[in-house]
């Protein structure tokens, strides 16, 4: 069939239409969502920011709604940990994050977690997850990364990339592995920009795509791309973008035959000179069958983009062969899901890793009286978002502090006579952190310092509780080691 006859019957516009991934905002489905899915949409991306998931009896309701127009995917990005939608954008998540499932070690322990979030996502009736991350994180300045990934050892990621594929895919949800080649030797963040990776494809097949080989031969559904520029790959283009990443590397190289999903293209790394029709329109040409456009990517962007992309296969950029290798491809991965099985709900593997994960440097004091906890501001990162973290809900005078000179005396005041714990989060990345943390300890030696971000600042002599990750679960495990409150 010619891209004449492909017009003459609208099968371009179905076909360009089941490549895409908008989004809404609200709990409900606009009428434009479901005019769309009637009229063959690939699916949408649901973001807790523009109150697509208020609660889970909500979004239930909603996948639900969606289902009567069409058949979606509906994607998320739950990583557990400190990225999370499903709930605990409002709590924290029950689940610890890689960082911690890295530092455990245990791939079952991983699998299992990975299996209990999973079936919460099939619960209600999410369906593709956008996750889980498995970049090598040796970068440590890294701003989006950092304790998302596993850790910085390939094979260490590697083991719980497998582990993590397959948890998910028991629980029959489809595993999303992310930033594909590999965000986790960058100091850029790809919401800002276009990071650069150094790294040739002797250095690639050795760090970065070690992962990435053992979550394909773990069966994974799918594999997300990110937007970084590898020069000696993909000459100054983004991987989302660039054959040479999508067909050459991750096709023919990894020998990759399922689903490739782009990050979200309205982020700076992916379409902040081209815009987010002509970013579609590229990534398809490079090779990506699922479209991810954004949090605020509604009903004109999606019209925008199918314009674009009509207009691409009409004047031949854009090989109308190469809308029905997509189509096929998720075709695939509609059967697996419609053929796939649910899992149980296992929270309580979630506090079982953030209690295995702690580090302790020192011995804790055994305190008379609950201590004063000081908790050290820190800027979140874009993928992260407003997530609350910190040992505040089990102590409920604890004071948060952004560091300004002169303001640990007044915390020293407060702590006198009582115990002090010093709670940081990515103390190597914020001055005022360290700043804040040094002047305590110089005159309170005997305080904990705990550090919810990555350990690599540490403190001298003070004792050191490391909880690799800020999610609900990690912040109770360490409340409970600090007698804060009594262990379940």
């Amino acid at each position: 069939m010619t891209a004449d006859d492909i017009a003459t019957t609208g099968e371009i516009a179905r076909l360009a239409r089941g490549t895409l991934l908008p989004s809404f905002p609200g709990a409900a489905a606009p009428r434009w969502v479901l005019d769309e899915l009637e009229a063959g949409l690939g699916g949408v991306t649901l973001f807790a920011l523009t109150g697509n998931v208020p609660s889970p009896e909500s979004l239930a309701a909603l996948t639900a709604q969606m289902r009567k127009a069409g058949d979606p995917f509906v994607t998320i990005d739950e990583e557990g940990g400190d990225v999370t939608r499903l709930g605990g954008h409002a709590t924290g998540s029950p689940y610890p994050g890689n960082a911690a499932l890295g530092a455990v070690d245990d791939p079952e322990l991983t699998r299992r977690i990975y299996r209990s979030l999973g079936a919460e996502l099939a619960e209600v009736g999410v369906n593709l997850n956008f996750a889980p991350s498995v970049d090598v994180n040796t970068a440590d300045d890294n701003p989006v990364i950092g304790t998302r990934s596993f850790g910085a050892d390939p094979d260490l990621v590697a083991r719980h990339a497998a582990a993590a594929v397959t948890g998910t895919q028991e629980a029959g949800v489809a595993a999303c592995c992310k930033h594909f080649p590999g965000h986790g030797a960058t100091v850029d963040d790809s919401h800002l920009g276009v990071p650069i990776v150094d790294a040739d494809l002797e250095l690639l097949d050795r760090r970065e795509l070690v992962p990435f080989r053992a979550a394909i031969a773990a069966g994974t559904r799918a594999v997300m791309t990110g937007h970084l520029n590898l020069p000696a790959i993909t000459g100054g283009v983004p991987a989302t973008l660039s054959p040479a990443a999508i067909t050459g590397l991750l096709r023919e190289h990894l020998g990759y035959e399922g689903v490739i999903v782009t990050d979200a293209l309205d982020m700076q790394g992916a379409s902040g000179a081209i815009g987010i029709p002509e970013a579609s329109v590229r990534a398809l040409i490079a090779g990506a069958d699922l479209l991810c456009l954004g949090p605020n990517e509604h009903a004109e962007t999606l019209r925008a983009t199918l314009a674009a992309i009509d207009e691409a296969v009409r004047t031949g950029r854009l090989p109308a062969a190469r809308l029905h290798d997509a189509a096929e491809r998720t075709g695939r991965l509609r059967a697996w899901l419609a053929g796939s099985s649910p899992a149980a709900v296992d929270r309580a593997a979630g506090l079982e890793g953030a209690r295995r994960a702690i580090r302790v440097t020192g011995a804790l004091p055994g305190w008379h009286g609950a201590p004063l906890v000081v908790e050290a501001e820190a800027t979140g990162n874009i993928a992260v978002g407003p997530t609350p973290w910190g040992l505040h809900p089990w102590a409920p005078d604890a004071v948060r502090a952004a560091g300004a000179p002169g303001e640990a005396e007044g915390v020293l005041e407060r702590a006198r006579g009582r115990g002090l714990v010093v709670v940081l989060r990515d103390a190597h990345r914020h001055a005022a952190q360290r700043a804040l943390a040094n002047a305590l300890l110089t005159a309170r030696p005997d305080a904990v310092v705990v550090e919810m971000g990555l350990p690599v600042w540490r403190p001298g002599a003070a004792v050191y509780l490391a909880t690799y990750g800020a999610a609900a679960a990690n912040a109770q495990a360490a409340a409970e080691l600090l007698g804060l409150v009594s262990a379940a």
